[in-house]
C-alpha cells in the first residue's frame, strides 16, 4: 500500500490512494507519520491576491526567456536560416511538449511544490525529495548568473564595476534589492515583469520598422552545413528553450488555475518565439553577415547601425533590466518550491511560514543566500551544472507524467493533453 508524506488538502480531496485505518497511520518500518488523502482538513482561505493570467505569462517569459539576449551564438555557429529555424521550429519539438505537460499535471495538481508534488504523487517521497532539492539547486545556481550580468552590461559605462570590491558590493546590493521586491508580493513581481518585458522587446519591434528599407531577404537563406557548430548551435537552443515547468511551483498563487495556467502558458509559448525569432529576423535580414561577429551583445552592435547611439543604449538597458526581470521570476519559483515542499512534510514547518505580504520567508531568504553563495562560479561552470540537474528533473517528470497516466487515467484533470498513454509515451521519448 502507498502512502504520501503529509499531503496538503487540496491533493486530499483526491482519491489517489487507498484509504487507511488509524492503526495503518504509522509506518511501521521508519516510524514515521503518514497521512492519507481525505484525512486532513482543509486550509484557511488565503487571503492574499492570486496572480491573473497577464502577471503570469510574464513570468512564464522570464522563467523560460527574457528576450533574444544571448541567442546571438545560434547564427555564429549555423548561420541565419538555421537559427531562423531552429527558434521557430524546435520550440514545437521540445517546449511544446514541456509546456502541455506543465498544464495538465498543474491543473491536476493546482498547489505550490510543482514538479516535486506530481514525482511524489507517482514515484513516492523519496523521489519526490531528490527532484526537489536539484531543481531547487538548478535554479539557484541559475539567478545566481543575473546580478553578475547584469552588471557586465554596465561595466563598460561605469569602469569600476569591471571587478574587485566595488562589483562584489553592487552585486550584493543587488540581490538584496531584488529579493526584497521577491519578498514583497507574487503580484508585485508580476506586474514589474510586465513592464520589464514591453521594455525589453520594444526597441526590437522598433527595429523592425527602422530596418525596412534595408531588408534583404536573400540574407536569410544563407546555410552552410560544411561549417555548422552542432555543439554550439544546439546548447544555445536548449539554454534558451528550457524551464516551462519553473511556473508549477506557484500554481496554488494562480487565480483560477485550471484555466489560468493552460492559457498563460500557451500565451507566453508565442511570445517567447516571438521574442527570440523577430529579432533574428530583423537583424540578419538587415545587415551583412559576419558570423564571427555574431557573440553575446552584438544586437547592440545592430542597433546603433539601423538607430543610431540611442537605440544602442536602449538595448543595452533593456538588456540588463531583463536580467532583473528572469531573477525575480526564478527567486519566486525557488521559494515557492520550498514552500509547498513544507507543506508536505519534506521540509521542516518553518519554511511552510509566509511573510505579511504571503510569500515564503525561510525560501526567499535561503534562495538569496545560495545566490550570493554561488555568484563566484563562472557562466561555463554556471551552464555545465544547471544542464545537469535541469537534464535530471526533466528525465523524471517525464517518469511522473507517464506513471500518473497509467496509474490513475480517471483521476480529474482540469487540462489534458490530446493523447493516450502510447501517445504520451512517444511525446516524452521524442
Amino acid at each position: 500500500m502507498q502512502y504520501h508524506l503529509l499531503e496538503n488538502s487540496k491533493l486530499k480531496q483526491r482519491n489517489l490512494l487507498p484509504r487507511q485505518t488509524p492503526a495503518e497511520m504509522v509506518d511501521r518500518s521508519g516510524g514515521a507519520e503518514y497521512v492519507e488523502l481525505g484525512e486532513r482538513s482543509s486550509p484557511k482561505p488565503d487571503k492574499h491576491q492570486k496572480v491573473s493570467v497577464m502577471p503570469l505569462v510574464f513570468l512564464i517569459f522570464y522563467e523560460v526567456s527574457g528576450g533574444p539576449f544571448g541567442i546571438e551564438d545560434s547564427v555564429k555557429a549555423a548561420g541565419p536560416l538555421l537559427a531562423l529555424l531552429g527558434f521557430l521550429l524546435v520550440p514545437f519539438v521540445w517546449s511544446v511538449p514541456e509546456a502541455l505537460i506543465t498544464a495538465e499535471l498543474g491543473t491536476m495538481f493546482p498547489e505550490n511544490g510543482g514538479y516535486v508534488v506530481w514525482v511524489s504523487s507517482a514515484l513516492g517521497p523519496y523521489w519526490g525529495f531528490q527532484q526537489g532539492w536539484m531543481k531547487w539547486l538548478s535554479g539557484v545556481i541559475d539567478n545566481a548568473l543575473y546580478p553578475v550580468l547584469f552588471l557586465d552590461y554596465l561595466k563598460s559605462a561605469i569602469l569600476e564595476l569591471g571587478g574587485g570590491l566595488p562589483r562584489t558590493i553592487t552585486v550584493l546590493a543587488l540581490t538584496i534589492i531584488l529579493t526584497y521586491m521577491s519578498y514583497r508580493g507574487l503580484t508585485i513581481v508580476g506586474w514589474v515583469a510586465i513592464f520589464l518585458g514591453v521594455f525589453s522587446l520594444a526597441p526590437f519591434i522598433f527595429m523592425g520598422f527602422v530596418a525596412i528599407p534595408r531588408l534583404n531577404p536573400s540574407r536569410w537563406l544563407v546555410m552552410d552545413l560544411d561549417h555548422v557548430n552542432w555543439s554550439l548551435f544546439l546548447n544555445t537552443l536548449f539554454w534558451n528553450l528550457n524551464y516551462w515547468d519553473s511556473i508549477s511551483t506557484l500554481a496554488g498563487e494562480v487565480e483560477n488555475p485550471s484555466k489560468t495556467l493552460p492559457k498563460s502558458l500557451f500565451y507566453a509559448l508565442l511570445l517567447v518565439i516571438f521574442g527570440y525569432f523577430f529579432p533574428l529576423l530583423v537583424s540578419t535580414g538587415a545587415v551583412l553577415l559576419h558570423r564571427e561577429l555574431w557573440t553575446d551583445g552584438y544586437f547592440s552592435d545592430i542597433a546603433k547601425m539601423l538607430g543610431g547611439v540611442w537605440l544602442l543604449t536602449w538595448v543595452q538597458a533593456a538588456a540588463a533590466l531583463s536580467n532583473m526581470g528572469m531573477f525575480l521570476a526564478e527567486m519566486s519559483s525557488d521559494s515557492f518550491q520550498l514552500e509547498g515542499m513544507a507543506t508536505r512534510g519534506m521540509l521542516p514547518e518553518l519554511f511552510a511560514k509566509r511573510s505579511r505580504y504571503g510569500t515564503p520567508l525561510v525560501g526567499t531568504l535561503l534562495s538569496a543566500s545560495g545566490v550570493i553563495l554561488l555568484s563566484w562560479m563562472s557562466f561555463q561552470e554556471i551552464v555545465a551544472a544547471e544542464n545537469f540537474l535541469y537534464c535530471f528533473g526533466m528525465i523524471m517528470e517525464f517518469i511522473a507524467f507517464v506513471k500518473l497516466r497509467i496509474d490513475h487515467p480517471a483521476e480529474s484533470r482540469p487540462y489534458k493533453i490530446p493523447v493516450g498513454t502510447t501517445g504520451s509515451i512517444i511525446m516524452c521519448i521524442h
